[in-house]
């Protein structure tokens, strides 16, 4: 249903290792920073002025600023602040302040600095705004300044009535664009040339009815092309866009209708292929993006119509960077409307985003974030600045201004969320949502088994800010039964690397899951079980679909007990502004169907699920869903430009687990629940937008029997998606499935641990953080297990036995080590090698040699030897007939995984 007006997803995996990976291929694949992406996305330290930025130039490495303000300040740890009336000239490589100054100035009113340009060989800088005078020579608020002395040209004397705020420059001419009327006493409304040596009036006549706001010649020099608030030039419809004669001013090309009326252009730039707008605009229905133009021919190559009122356009090495607040680009099949983005790189030849990404805040003044961009160059690194009205940049204070060089990255990415479920021997999915780098969209994961140091597989994947799709690898060298922890690492090309991202531990089935293995099985594209024990990371468990969700405001992970048997585990929403939504921005085909499973007492009402526009803000476009009424009824709703809805008669929010299934298709809609048919509707269409999956809220707003909450306040669990029509067989089947049976897991650590050294007989190692093992001289380690008895219905099916070695050099073994049941009776923290216990017989499990390096290691045991000890006590031992010693973490380490752990696998008998 549509209240108003509505993320495409790049990723490409390469794998090394062992294991098989999942991956999604659906938009071309980002610029990370090699070309055509020419900067970091890390500011470097720049002085920074006490008001807003208009304008910057560069020549002979220093970098010009204009704007309002009075001082200057060291970026933020030191030093004391310059005056700075206007104007300040900075070294382009340190960000300090050079020897020229110059302070521009008015009797009356405040002066401020709109427009900097230089001659060609920049030699002259010339500046535009409000002001009187330069140094004390007076101007007229156009003057030009000679950049090797930094003083002012007073040979150049044009007199502009108001102000300028636009400037281009040739070899004999130059333009600007403004609010004036008159030049030197003559009229020119808005745009006017003027001589390069002497300010002189130049016969060019572009009148335009509103103020001009930018002005550039082509690059052939036959042409001007000018922006603004106009909607006429020389009497001719032309709103905010035209191009005009360099001579003469007369119309060479005109833009009625191109632009919204509500909409002005605020900057324009050039390079050899053509020229770039950035507009902005004001109220509703306004065109705020960027156009791109061509040369020659002056038709547009493209525009990009993202909200968020362009400010700055700069085209450099082939990527246009543009300075705006992006909030919404939904239209360009990008990110919704919600979080301001205020700096972008697109390439010069389409609309699509690259791996770039800073950010300012919006900042004083207006709050619009940065103005205007320039690239300067020094000791071959160039370094790309930016000045506007911020007092942030990524988050640390800096105002006014900051730059990027085009070396240097030291940005890492983002730490991976991670998560990791086997569903079937044999096979561990491990998967995790795709980090964030501000200046390199391709990067490079790291998986690591077990601790080791040494990853067990590499995968490379792309992600933007607002594309972060879940990556998925597949582990096939896994034993049933055995207990696995995996971590990842991100890296980007200049090879900064995260943290490692919280383990994400997972023991292997010894049969495979019934419920989870028809949803696969089935086709669900999104499957999403809340067993993910880490915010804001709900994990998507489907065979390849890889549509990870995000979670909003802290759902309550993890409760138990879930809906369907085994370990699994439900979510909780508060029912005021708990939810999750979905990454991957996409549409619904014809045919599909929402599960989920659902538990609450709720009398507000809320929807479990549904399809909306917009992410983490309320939806305008909203069906597809599944909701419950005030009085607990459930209702399925497709929108067709009416609300079209089936309705359960009976209520379900008995605090008791159900399952919902709604479809449509050719069919028309069904609604199920508890398995059965609750009620269908022949109708076959839905509403065709772009948008996201959500769960626990999202807009109902002229829905019929619209509950008092949006959101929903219960429990879900194993909420999917499929692109087909399920059956009322598969339905059925799915209902039932839920209460087959399933292995339950149970890991128990230590209760006690510790070992005897022949070399230190009388020593007890009680509190060590260390285990030994060795034959000659003889180590032994002994461990104590309280373990639980069986559930119910259940018999012990696997157990398995982990360690971990430490970070001692040599720490592994070539020997055999043994895992032995204890005779005699010990403690930890008395047990020495003069009263060690006696060792029994036969071996319960052993590892066949454990190679260096801090790594957890699993061993397989004799499940009947453990059996016999569930419900009271398990002592074991570690022992070797060799010589090579091993050396583990204790309970007492910090280090230790959880180790030394048993895990028993429970299941039918």
């Amino acid at each position: 249903m549509r209240r108003s007006r509505g993320l495409a997803v790049s990723l490409a995996l390469s794998l090394t290792g062992a294991g098989a990976g999942l991956g999604i291929a659906l938009a071309p694949q980002a610029a990370a920073l090699t070309p055509p992406v020419a900067f970091t996305a890390d500011p470097l330290s720049t002085w920074q002025p006490n008001g807003v930025v208009w304008a910057l130039a560069e020549a002979g490495g220093q970098v010009f600023a204009g704007g309002t303000f009075s001082t200057v300040r060291p970026p933020a740890g030191g030093g004391s602040e310059q005056q700075a009336v206007n104007f300040v000239a900075l070294d382009a490589a340190t960000g300090a302040p050079t020897s020229c100054k110059l302070s521009f100035t008015i009797a009356s009113g405040t002066a401020t600095v709109r427009a900097l340009a230089l001659s060609p060989d920049k030699s002259t800088l010339y500046a535009g705004g409000y002001f009187g005078a330069v140094n004390g020579t007076a101007v007229s608020s156009l003057a030009a300044i000679d950049v090797a002395s930094c003083t002012v040209k007073t040979s150049f004397r044009p007199a502009f009535a108001a102000t300028v705020r636009a400037l281009a420059v040739t070899g004999d001419t130059v333009y600007a664009g403004g609010d004036f009327l008159t030049v030197a006493g003559q009229p020119r409304q808005r745009f006017a040339a003027v001589g390069a040596a002497d300010g002189a009036l130049k016969p060019f006549t572009a009148d335009a009815d509103e103020p001009g706001r930018a002005v550039e010649v082509t690059p052939d020099g036959e042409n001007v092309v000018l922006g603004g608030d106009f909607f006429t030039v020389n009497g001719t419809n032309s709103h905010a866009l035209a191009v005009v004669d360099a001579t003469s001013g007369a119309l060479t090309k005109s833009y009625p209708g191109f632009i919204e009326t509500n909409s002005v252009v605020k900057d324009i730039a050039t390079d050899a292929t053509g020229f770039y707008t950035a507009n902005e605009g004001t109220g509703g229905g306004v065109f705020d993006g960027r156009i791109a133009l061509d040369l020659p021919g002056f038709g547009q190559r493209w525009r990009d119509t993202c909200l968020g009122a362009t400010q700055a356009v700069l085209p450099y090495q082939n990527v246009l960077y543009s300075a705006s607040h992006a909030h919404d680009c939904a239209a360009m099949g990008e990110f919704p409307d919600g979080q301001r983005h205020h700096l972008l790189a697109q390439p010069t030849t389409g609309i699509g985003k690259l791996g770039w990404s800073p950010d300012t805040n919006d900042g004083i003044g207006e709050g619009i974030g940065p103005r205007v961009m320039t690239v300067g160059s020094k000791n071959g690194v160039q370094y790309l600045w930016v000045g506007g009205e911020f007092t942030t940049v990524n988050g640390a204070a800096q105002q006014g201004l900051t730059r990027f060089a085009s070396t240097g990255d030291t940005g890492a990415p983002t730490v991976p969320v991670a998560s990791a479920a086997s569903f079937k021997p044999g096979e561990v999915q491990l998967r995790w949502r795709s980090s964030l780098d501000l200046d390199d969209s391709a990067l490079t994961y790291r998986i690591y088994r077990n601790g080791a140091a040494t990853p067990i597989a590499t995968v490379t994947a792309d992600s933007l800010f607002f594309k972060r799709p879940q990556v998925s690898w597949t582990d096939t060298t896994v034993a049933a039964g055995q207990s696995y922890t995996y971590r990842v690492t991100a890296t980007d090309a200049a090879g900064n690397t995260s943290a490692p991202s919280a383990t994400a531990g997972v023991t292997v089935p010894t049969g495979t899951e019934s419920y989870p293995s028809q949803v696969r099985a089935d086709g669900a594209q999104l499957y999403w079980r809340y067993d993910d024990a880490v915010l804001p990371y709900a994990a998507d468990s489907s065979a390849g679909g890889n549509q990870n969700g995000v979670h909003m405001n802290a759902p309550a992970l993890r409760q138990t007990p879930g809906a369907v048997s085994g370990a699994s585990t439900a979510i909780g929403f508060n029912g005021t502004d708990s939810r999750i939504y979905a990454d991957k921005r996409q549409t619904v085909g014809s045919a599909y169907t929402v599960e989920t499973w659902f538990k609450t007492n709720t009398t507000r009402g809320g929807k479990l699920f549904g399809f909306g526009s917009n992410q983490d803000r309320g939806s305008y476009q909203y069906d597809k869903h599944i909701y419950m009424t005030n009085d607990g009824r459930v209702v399925f709703g497709a929108y067709t430009g009416v609300t079209r809805t089936i309705t359960t008669s009976s209520a379900y929010n008995d605090n008791q687990w159900h399952h919902v299934v709604a479809t449509q298709g050719p069919g028309g809609m069904t609604l199920y629940v508890d398995g059965v048919q609750r009620g269908t509707l022949a109708v076959t269409t839905h509403e065709n937008y772009s948008g996201y999956w959500h769960a626990g809220g999202d807009s109902l707003g002229g829905w019929p029997d619209r509950p008092t909450s949006e959101m929903w306040a219960g429990q879900l669990d194993e909420s999917a998606v499929y692109p087909t029509v399920l059956s009322a067989a598969q339905v059925q089947n799915h209902y039932a499935l839920a209460t087959a049976p399933a292995d339950s897991v149970v890991q128990v650590t230590a209760a006690e641990d510790t070992y005897a050294n022949a070399g230190a007989p009388a020593t007890n190692y009680g509190t060590s953080s260390s285990l030994a093992v060795r034959g000659t001289s003889f180590y032994a380690s002994y461990l104590r297990f309280d373990l639980p008895a069986a559930p119910a219905g259940t018999v012990l099916k696997s157990a398995t036995l982990s360690v971990k070695t430490s970070t001692t050099s040599g720490a592994g073994t070539t020997d055999t080590v043994s895992v032995v049941p204890v005779t005699g009776s010990w403690s930890e923290g008395g047990t020495t090698y003069n009263n060690r216990p006696a060792l029994g017989g036969p071996a319960l499990g052993g590892y066949p040699g454990i190679p260096d390096g801090s790594a957890v290691h699993t061993a397989t045991l004799t499940t009947g030897s453990v059996a016999g000890a569930l419900g009271g006590s398990l002592a074991l031992a570690l022992s070797s007939s060799g010589t090579d010693a091993l050396w583990l973490w204790s309970s007492e380490a910090q280090a230790n995984e959880g180790t030394p752990q048993l895990t028993l696998t429970f299941g039918a008998p």
